[in-house]
């Protein structure tokens, strides 16, 4: 091939391959791997995005605070300020498996999580105590120490009982460990088969609103919080007491939840700045605060909408890689994840926003590839099913819904617009 046509050939703008020819390519082997690798998958599914519906899978009187899919897929949690947690059995058409009565509640459930092996979940409220319930067990109506005991960890014990609140809890890979991080600026670390506290870390100068392994390891830990900094803290070599081994600044105002890739690399970050942020943590610092003295506002996300003249500002130290806006974060702690790994690679960010609206961006460009809108109050909470294009919503209105890619092409079912009188939980 001579210089020229190379040059043509090198310079053809190049389109997406067919999914026609890549099944008839699966069909022939040509491959000769007998099916489609991870990253064919991948490209043939990401394209059919869970925009369509939604269809209704429960109608609750008080706030949803948290909505999470198991890790196979076969359980969807959600939690609400009423102190139901409904378990939801996905496989058999999403009847109820599990509807547990939340004891000692304080405000809400602020969260919920999921053993690995999904015999066991944890739930917190604004509370030290944290309570264990078996999800395997018989019983359906799971009533705190009526019909079921809901054994209570206690996260304060080593510092004699004092009050504090847990915002977020998380399962280690293995189920012998929970993370949470607390309104006390702490995170804290419960051994579950010594059933003590093994470790806690006064990690920041605000809240702890975020925590979660980093990886399978269990060895990483991120943290975010309201001192407006992510924080990665490594179990194997804490230098000094209290120390990360690495700081990434960028938010302008708290980091309301953070998303681990998996990897050990990669996460993502919501915050009251009204940004997503993407971070690589080879870039982290060991600077543990930044005087942001060029702020000239000041407001509470709680009852105040974001200063118009704070929307153009950028840190003058920003770590991050990449950043996305469009969504809302205001009145509560909005969450937000990286797509599913088998099914599109991790290629989308999605998060819940105070518009009432799911809001789903490209990782990579940045874009706005779909707005999901049908709720009627901030969706606090969503997530994408694991293996299938399926995502549910919930909502402050107490609406729970999915949202789909159906292969049949039928429309979904229309959901009520009529609404139930709700009585909320304050």
């Amino acid at each position: 091939m001579s210089p020229v046509k190379l040059v043509a050939v090198t310079g053809k703008k190049k389109l997406p391959v067919s999914p026609v020819k890549m099944l008839a390519g699966r069909e022939g082997n040509y491959s000769r791997r007998g099916g489609f690798s991870s990253a064919d998958r991948c490209h043939m599914i990401s394209r059919y995005l869970p925009v369509n519906g939604p269809w209704l899978a429960d109608q609750m009187t008080s706030r949803a605070y948290v909505s999470q899919f198991s890790a196979d897929g076969s359980l969807f949690v959600a939690g609400f300020q009423g102190s139901d947690i409904r378990i939801y059995n996905v496989d058999r058409g999403w009847k109820v498996q599990k509807n547990i009565l939340a004891k000692s509640l304080r405000w809400t459930v602020t969260d919920t999580s999921l053993s690995p092996d999904q015999r066991h979940l944890v739930y917190t409220s604004m509370s030290p105590i944290v309570h264990i319930v078996n999800v395997g067990s018989a019983t359906t109506e799971s009533l705190a120490n009526i019909t079921e005991v809901h054994e209570g960890l206690d996260f304060s014990a080593a510092d004699g009982g004092y009050s504090f609140g847990i915002f977020s809890v998380k399962f280690s890979t293995d189920g012998r460990e929970l993370v949470a991080g607390s309104s006390d600026d702490s995170i804290y670390v419960y051994d579950l088969e010594a059933n003590k506290l093994s470790l806690r870390i006064a990690a920041h100068m605000a809240d702890v609103n975020t925590v979660t392994f980093a990886d399978e390891s269990g060895n990483l830990i991120y943290s975010g919080s309201d001192d407006n900094l992510c924080k990665v803290w490594d179990r194997r070599c804490f230098v000094a007491k209290d120390k990360p081994a690495g700081v990434l600044m960028g938010h302008l105002e708290g980091v309301t939840f953070i998303d681990s890739r998996g990897d050990g690399r990669y996460f993502i970050s919501n915050g009251k700045d009204q940004t997503i942020k993407l971070w690589d943590t080879r870039k982290m610092s060991s600077i543990t605060s930044c005087n942001l003295g060029f702020k000239t506002y000041d407001w509470d996300y709680r009852w105040m909408d974001y200063p118009p003249q704070a929307r153009d500002l950028k840190h003058p130290s920003d770590q991050s890689i990449a950043t996305y806006k469009g969504h809302s974060v205001l009145r509560t702690l909005i969450r937000c994840y990286f797509s599913p790994e088998y099914s599109t690679g991790q290629k989308y960010i999605y998060t819940g926003s105070h518009d009432s609206r799911v809001y789903i961006y490209d990782v990579a460009t940045g874009a706005q590839v779909a707005v999901l809108k049908h709720h009627t109050s901030p969706v606090r909470d969503c997530s994408w099913h694991p293996y299938y294009p399926m995502l549910v919503s919930s909502s402050w209105d107490g609406d729970v819904v999915k949202w789909e890619f159906p292969g049949s092409g039928e429309a979904p079912t229309p959901v009520s617009k009529k609404r139930i009188r709700r009585r909320y939980y304050y």
